[in-house]
């Protein structure tokens, strides 16, 4: 009996992703969990080189053969597979030799999900963290600003000579002016309004501001799907959202020059799909698209804390907002960015839980 026929019973039962190559490390057989994660069929494809249906690098290719050569046993954390299907996959795996220089057994452990969640833990935690801090400095700034601003009211009253009112008014003026920033920092304070809705209108809104604000200097693609069904959610602030990183991706464009610019607004379902901790049934998925410029690296990790913006006139508050609504909702925005192609996706679970909402 072959090697492949004596643990086949085996790793077809086990949950873990198991690959089973020969010594010349052509596939011999991969349970239900491999196929399911790499997205491939054991039977159609019995036979190829296993480095055919993922790419890592020719390090990966020289350390395979040298374990299957030399019956050597490894482990490599956190590596980045490229597979066929044009997606990637981040993966722990472990080579074992079995046999008398026989082959090798590939046991991998998928950590994409645990490095989204944790990350996404992180996200929520800073930002709540960064709102409760912004809250308590709203109350210093805000009491003080109010005394300037009366103070200022009152000495105009009693200036000899109108023209030296003009110094009040600035003062007066920018008072004003820091109360509305921090009132911004802050972030609506309604509490949302929970209804059934359409997300393609509320899409449709913000594409229509945009076209309008930008005078037509940009091409708006629409790509949606239209067997979404409605949704539970407070429009207005799904508007808001949106707006937001579809006035950032216009205002990048239109700041760099970009020929041809364009911004993609593309709705899909998502199944089966976890946010945080909680597994959801139904997401519904929102993408803004760009060919821009990017964003720059050294700010791509922190662009949704507030006064974090690659812009020189931008007061980098927006993104905040916009995350700060969604969670709302009990979503999530994620963003991908290189040159010319920049993408915000927002997340919107689709199941009736918003009564926990506060």
């Amino acid at each position: 009996m072959s090697p492949p026929d004596i643990y086949k019973p085996i790793l077809d039962s086990l949950s873990t992703a198991i690959i089973l190559v020969d010594r010349d490390l052509l596939l011999c057989h991969m349970n239900p969990a491999a196929e399911a994660l790499l997205a491939m069929s054991c039977e159609s494809n019995t036979g190829e080189p296993i480095t055919y249906f993922f790419y890592e690098s020719d390090e990966t290719d020289r350390q395979l053969k040298l374990a299957a050569a030399q019956a050597n046993h490894y482990t490599k954390r956190h590596a980045e597979w490229r597979l066929l299907s044009g997606g990637t996959i981040t993966v722990d795996y472990t080579v074992t030799p079995y046999g008398d220089h026989e082959g090798l057994i590939v046991e991998i452990q998928p950590i994409d999900r645990l490095l989204r969640i944790s990350r996404e833990e992180m996200l929520t935690s800073s930002h709540e963290t960064t709102r409760n801090l912004i809250r308590g400095m709203a109350h210093e700034i805000k009491n003080p600003l109010g005394g300037i601003r009366g103070a200022a009211q009152l000495l105009a009253r009693e200036l000899p000579h109108s023209n030296l009112t003009e110094y009040t008014s600035i003062i007066i003026d920018e008072a004003d002016r820091l109360r509305n920033l921090v009132d911004r920092m802050l972030g609506p304070n309604q509490v949302p309004q929970w209804q059934s809705l359409n997300v393609h209108e509320a899409i449709e809104r913000v594409a229509n501001i945009i076209k309008a604000e930008s005078s037509d200097a940009i091409k708006i693609v629409r790509d949606y799907d239209p067997s979404i069904p409605n949704l539970l959610g407070d429009k207005e602030m799904l508007i808001q959202a949106l707006l937001n990183i579809v006035r950032n991706a216009m205002q990048a464009l239109l700041e760099a020059n970009v020929k041809n610019g364009v911004i993609q607004l593309r709705s899909r379902i998502q199944r089966q799909y976890t946010i945080g901790r909680r597994h959801h049934s139904l997401v519904c998925r929102i993408d803004v698209i760009d060919n821009g410029p990017g964003i720059p690296t050294d700010i791509i990790e922190n662009i949704f804390y507030p006064m974090i913006t690659g812009r020189a006139e931008g007061t980098g508050l927006g993104l905040t907002i916009s995350q700060h609504l969604i969670h709302q909702h009990h979503g999530l925005i994620e963003c991908h960015s290189e040159p010319g192609n920049t993408r915000f996706s927002l997340y919107l679970p689709m199941e009736n839980h918003h009564a926990e909402v506060q």
